[in-house]
């Protein structure tokens, strides 16, 4: 959980800088499971300056951690301009350092639907 309380000081803080710390160079990262990885350190700081400056609040509990695997479940509450609440889904494979090199996202808010149709 460690982590991911780094992970959301550095997005909060638009520390993108973090990165480094976070994930190997060669990181994949991707925004939903079927989603093109965004890969190595350029890619995730130009997708987290995306939503600097907003305002949002995280709750993260682990669901499961084997090895250097982890799954985590994640609330983030955004406030204005555009009020959004997301249920999140992480999953992390975290290379032999401590940082991730795998990051997969199973985004859901409220007007998404679970089921095709």
């Amino acid at each position: 959980m460690e982590w991911v309380r780094g992970y959301e000081r550095a997005w909060r803080d638009g520390d993108v800088g973090a990165v480094e710390r976070l994930f190997t160079e060669d990181v994949h990262y991707r925004r939903s499971p079927y989603a093109r990885s965004l890969v190595g350190h350029a890619a995730v700081r130009g997708f987290w300056l995306e939503d600097e400056g907003l305002a949002f609040t995280v709750t993260a509990e682990p669901v499961a951690v084997e090895g250097r695997s982890a799954v985590v479940r994640l609330e983030v509450h955004y406030g204005q301009p555009d009020p959004q609440e997301y249920r999140d889904l992480w999953v992390l494979r975290f290379a032999a350092d401590g940082r991730v090199e795998d990051f997969e996202e199973w985004a859901y808010w409220p007007d998404k639907l679970s089921v095709p149709g």
